[in-house]
């Protein structure tokens, strides 16, 4: 085989086995990633089954409180909470299905207008350099950096405290305005 054709032959085996890689992984990178700006992306912080509970619970409560005060605000939100599974239908956007994910300690959404995450919770602010316990923490999502808060507050008008600064908290706002 000459040199040229050992290349050719070399270059599309390595093709073929990164496609074959890609095709087994259960998370595939997107064709896109949407990085945001400025955003440095992230490992998950290692928790135990407890901790993860624990804020998992908590947050899906405040997202859950705060649904229905949108739904008693509005005629058209209507807002579900069974099993886990938080279930808000809000017009014209359509239905966002929030749930936890134990095996995997993360939550997932599925947004009609952002699509399906899965989100990690993160500590930031807590490296070598810095005071321990001095780092907050927000569900991530890893492939792009941004967060559950975020996106609940963009899409639906959500807002959550996760560090305790209930003055300068917001009331769920009506998108429609």
């Amino acid at each position: 085989m000459s040199a040229p054709m050992a290349t050719r032959a070399l270059s599309r085996a390595t093709r073929q086995s990164a496609s074959t890689a890609r095709a087994r992984s259960a998370d595939p990178p997107p064709p896109n990633p949407e990085q945001h700006e400025g955003t440095v992306i992230q490992q998950p912080t290692e928790l135990g089954d407890e901790e993860y509970h624990t804020l998992a619970d908590e947050y899906m409560e405040a997202v859950h409180e705060k649904a229905e005060a949108l739904q008693e605000a509005r005629e058209d939100v209507d807002v579900e909470y069974s099993a886990g599974v938080l279930s808000i239908n809000m017009p014209p956007q359509g239905t966002y299905i929030i749930n936890k994910q134990p095996p995997n300690k993360q939550i997932w959404i599925s947004s009609p207008t952002s699509g399906p995450k899965r989100y990690d919770w993160v500590v930031s602010g807590e490296s070598m350099h810095q005071k321990e316990g001095g780092g907050t923490g927000d569900w991530v999502y890893i492939r792009d950096g941004s967060s559950l808060t975020d996106l609940l507050s963009s899409e639906l008008g959500i807002v959550i405290d996760l560090h305790g600064h209930e003055e300068s908290m917001k009331q769920s706002r009506d998108l429609t305005e």
